[in-house]
């Protein structure tokens, strides 16, 4: 029998931490790597939603780099 406990924070709040104490921006391939080893449950879709949210909400800005890459940066 598996026991799934809830976690303490947030996904979003989560996800922001990880931008503060990177200096505040990262390639979304890093960003999501740090996710998945806290959330192992969500997938790149989930993600992908919860960047959206958050730049729609003026907490973060996406950037186009390379094909395929974008820049995540936490707004101040």
């Amino acid at each position: 029998m598996v026991v799934k406990t809830w976690k303490t924070r947030p996904v979003h709040y989560f996800l922001l931490e990880i931008l503060n104490k990177k200096k505040g921006a990262m390639t979304d391939a890093d960003l999501f790597d740090a996710f998945k080893e806290e959330f192992k449950d969500l997938g790149f879709k989930d993600f992908n939603e919860l960047l959206m949210r958050l730049e729609i909400g003026g907490k973060i800005r996406t950037t186009s780099m390379a094909r395929g890459k974008r820049r995540i940066e936490l707004i101040r």
